[in-house]
């Protein structure tokens, strides 16, 4: 079966899992920003917590389906109708040929997955199917969606399932992700790093799949941009020259020159895909021993639901 692309949103990819063992070659780990949400929205059509999917920011697509089929939507909390009824979210829905789905503006939260039973036809570059716009390959075509294109799906039948309540993650402007401290934490005086745990920080416009740059008071670090380049990873919190910390996300490079000030804890690295401009943003420092106590705790609470949460919260 096909879809049709009638209006693609304002940046919608197709993304599966992210891409692991690659980063010693330069390649990002790339993937869903909220592998969580991918995988619920999977969840609910019968597919593989990675099969890809559409991601859509901050406004959805408009699609057309030109067969049967059934589809789900996960993530940010958005304003969906199919035919001009609304569509709820945490549901499987069947859409019939002819029937067209409109995604609107996510009003909580920064992404919003859409999940098509049988999956998504990607193009799969170096074990993953996920699209890596800046190196152009993955998904369809290397590139977001554009309007009159064409996705394929096997389009498998599947029964209606809904996520139970317990199960819908909290969408919030306002958040709080716990971090550990990093390699050049201790460049930050103590006030700097009184400054770093205490403040409740401002998403900035510069806000994408890249990293997060974080708005309120300049800290200080002592690198003078003479620094070593060292690897960095996915929820890396570096402190560039000009003060401002931010926090690198799904797509961000492999290495960097900048202080690495914080690192967000395995368990939380997925809510960092659903902060968009002008949400607020708490860290909450914690110790080795800490994180992996939540990481246990969060894994052993989605078990029941994602049997292959470990894997989704790599």
């Amino acid at each position: 079966m096909s879809i049709t692309v009638l209006k693609p949103g304002l940046q919608t990819t197709i993304q599966s899992r992210p891409r692991i063992g690659m980063r010693h070659l330069g390649v990002p780990t790339g993937g869903a920003a909220d592998t969580l949400s991918l995988a619920l929205a999977n969840r609910l059509v019968g597919n593989e917590w990675h099969e890809p999917a559409l991601e859509a920011a901050l406004l959805g697509p408009t699609l057309r389906f030109d067969s049967h089929c059934t589809f789900a939507l996960a993530g940010a909390q958005s304003a969906a109708t199919l035919n001009g009824e609304v569509v709820a979210m945490h549901v499987a829905v069947l859409a019939r040929a002819g029937d067209e789905l409109v995604v609107g503006s996510a009003t909580v939260g920064a992404r919003i997955y859409v999940a098509i039973a049988g999956g998504i036809e990607a193009d799969e570059v170096l074990g993953s199917r996920s699209t890596n716009v800046q190196a152009g390959f993955g998904g369809l075509h290397g590139r977001a969606l554009e309007a009159g294109d064409r996705i394929q799906s096997s389009s498998l039948p599947v029964e209606i399932c809904k996520t139970p309540d317990e199960y819908h993650p909290p969408m919030s402007s306002s958040w709080a992700v716990r971090v550990c401290a990093s390699a050049e934490t201790e460049q930050l005086d103590a006030a700097g790093q009184e400054r770093l745990f205490d403040t409740n920080w401002t998403i900035s416009r510069r806000a994408d799949r890249m990293g997060l740059q974080l708005d309120g008071p300049k800290l200080d670090v002592s690198s003078d941009g003479r620094m070593a380049s060292a690897g960095v990873f996915p929820g890396a919190v570096q402190c560039p020259e000009d003060g401002a910390p931010y926090i690198l996300g799904a797509d961000a490079g492999t290495v960097g020159g900048y202080p690495r000030i914080a690192q967000v804890v395995r368990a939380d690295r997925h809510l960092l895909g659903q902060l968009r401009s002008g949400d607020h943003l708490r860290f909450l420092l914690r110790d080795a021993d800490e994180a992996v106590e939540a990481l246990h705790a969060k894994i052993a609470y989605w078990r029941d639901w994602l049997p292959e949460i470990e894997e989704i919260l790599l």
